[in-house]
C-alpha cells in the first residue's frame, strides 16, 4: 500500500459533484496535489496537502503531452517514492506507466471506498456519475459492479 496518494484536478471534481470527496482523505492517511492542481479545482480541500514538484522543467515536458495539472502531479510523483497517483486521462496514465508510476482513477477510489465500507450501493454512485461528465462505457459498469459484489 502507497504511503501518499496524489490526485489530479479530474478526480476531485468528479468525486465534489456526487458529493464524495471527504473519500480520499478516509481512504488515505496522505493527500497530496500540487498548486497547479488547486488551481484548477478552485476551492480549498480539507485534509489535502499541497505539494509542489521541484522540477519545473519535468512539469513543462509532461505539460506538452498532458495538461498543467495533470503535468504537474505526474512530476512530483516522479520525485515521491512508494506513491499512488490518481488520473483518469488515458494518455497522462501511459506517461505514468513509462516511469513505472502505480496509477489508478475515480473508478479505483470508489471501489476501495465500497470495499472499505464507506459506500453502501456502488450502482447508487455510478447513477450518480450519469448525472456528471464523467463517461463510463456499460462494459466497465458491469466489471466494477461485479468487482463490488453487486452482480
Amino acid at each position: 500500500m502507497p504511503d501518499i496518494v496524489i490526485s489530479d484536478t479530474s478526480c476531485l471534481i468528479i468525486l465534489k459533484k456526487i458529493n464524495l470527496l471527504e473519500l480520499l482523505t478516509k481512504l488515505y492517511s496522505k493527500v497530496w496535489v500540487t498548486p497547479e492542481v488547486l488551481r484548477e479545482f478552485g476551492e480549498e480541500l480539507v485534509g489535502v496537502e499541497v505539494k509542489e514538484a521541484s522540477d519545473k522543467n519535468l512539469i513543462q515536458a509532461f505539460s506538452r503531452m498532458v495538461d498543467l495539472g495533470e503535468a504537474s502531479a505526474l512530476a512530483l510523483a516522479v520525485e515521491t517514492r512508494n506513491v499512488l497517483l490518481i488520473l483518469d486521462d488515458r494518455k497522462a496514465r501511459k506517461v505514468a506507466e513509462t516511469f513505472k508510476i502505480a496509477t489508478t482513477g475515480t473508478l479505483g477510489i470508489l471501489l476501495k471506498a465500497k470495499q472499505s465500507g464507506y459506500i453502501q450501493s456502488m450502482k447508487d454512485v455510478l447513477n450518480s456519475l450519469n448525472d456528471t461528465n464523467f463517461r463510463i462505457s456499460d462494459k466497465i459498469v458491469n466489471e466494477i459492479l461485479k468487482e463490488a459484489g453487486e452482480i
